[in-house]
């Protein structure tokens, strides 16, 4: 098994399209957010003939940080950042204008505006959220040098690369323990940790329960990743007795949930308690001409493709919605 994970300072991601916004002009559609969701609903509104841009904090979103993608269709495998890169400059070709910049917030009248943190507005007719979201990390040392090298956020995006091997999940939710169960059928064992007792579907325990090659940890705290090169090693402390103990382990799956990145639109936009956007079957937020797409709505299963899917169907949605003014 190798793990491999770089930054090409090169790459067309830190050299976005130099077609910009303008201040003084309205524009159809404007889309917050540079990953799959957001290029994909770039790509579709300009096919529709809207005059489109795209504001982003992060070009490629979450993508870039995926070692690797061998789940996307009609792409066998691909690192995060070469995807990124096709989603982006499939857009940059049908000359989408982009910038980058940090959104504060959202004056949703009619004609809307889209205040950066800098002061700078740009004024629309609809909008697209489309900001994502952030893994939740369990911030002890080691966990973020052995990232992409042997620590990762997605049992669906990476599980395979442990195929055969040892692989120990975080978390307690249902995330974890149907990540944990997946990774029974291909690994050789499986360890489950949790600093608590757990609050997945009690259908879930009880299937869990029926894998000889899983390890329950629970009371336990991941206090430390260890390793050289790759992950060696967990250092954990159960919390009854205070005992350290050591999991050997080939990797380390974090499944303690995601974080939308939505406080910008917090009171404005409504959310589950969660912080997920709510929209409706079309991406529809509860302002008309404001929608939403992928990851930071309360859309299912955050995976890449129906991330690009949701961005579609919201392009077409907004391309409708602006027919109707």
């Amino acid at each position: 098994m190798s793990f491999s994970f770089s930054v090409n300072l090169d790459s067309q991601l830190v050299n976005p399209n130099k077609a910009s916004l303008e201040t003084n002009k309205i524009y159809d559609f404007l889309i917050i957010g540079g990953g799959p969701t957001g290029y994909t609903a770039a790509i579709y509104a300009k096919r529709k003939g809207l005059d489109v841009g795209l504001i982003t904090e992060k070009h490629g979103g979450q993508v870039v940080d995926t070692t690797s993608v061998e789940n996307y269709p009609g792409i066998k495998s691909i690192s995060g950042e070469e995807l990124a890169n096709k989603f982006q400059n499939h857009a940059k070709q049908l000359e989408v204008p982009f910038i980058e910049g940090r959104v504060q917030g959202i004056d949703a009248k009619l004609i809307k505006t889209i205040v950066l943190a800098d002061g700078t507005t740009y004024q629309t007719k609809a909008i697209l959220i489309a900001t994502g979201s952030k893994p939740r990390h369990l911030n002890v040392p080691g966990e973020e040098a052995f990232y992409g090298k042997g620590v990762t956020y997605c049992a669906i995006c990476d599980g395979p690369l442990f195929e055969g091997l040892t692989i120990t999940i975080a978390g307690g939710g249902n995330s974890a323990v149907e990540a944990a169960i997946d990774m029974a059928k291909i690994a050789n064992t499986v360890h489950l940790v949790h600093r608590s007792d757990f609050r997945a579907d009690q259908i879930l325990i009880d299937k869990l329960k029926t894998f000889d090659n899983i390890k329950i940890h629970l009371n336990t705290v991941i206090q430390e990743v260890i390793g050289s090169k790759l992950v060696t090693q967990l250092k954990v402390s159960d919390k009854t007795s205070n005992e350290i103990q050591f999991i050997d382990t080939n990797g380390l799956i974090v499944e303690i949930g995601y974080t939308p990145n939505s406080e910008p639109f917090e009171g404005l936009v409504s959310m589950n308690q969660r912080k997920e956007i709510e929209t409706d079957e079309k991406g529809q937020t509860n302002i008309d001409g404001i929608f939403a797409a992928g990851d930071v709505t309360t859309v299912p299963y955050k995976q890449i493709v129906i991330a690009s899917s949701e961005g579609a169907k919201a392009a077409l949605a907004a391309n409708d919605y602006l027919n109707t003014l």
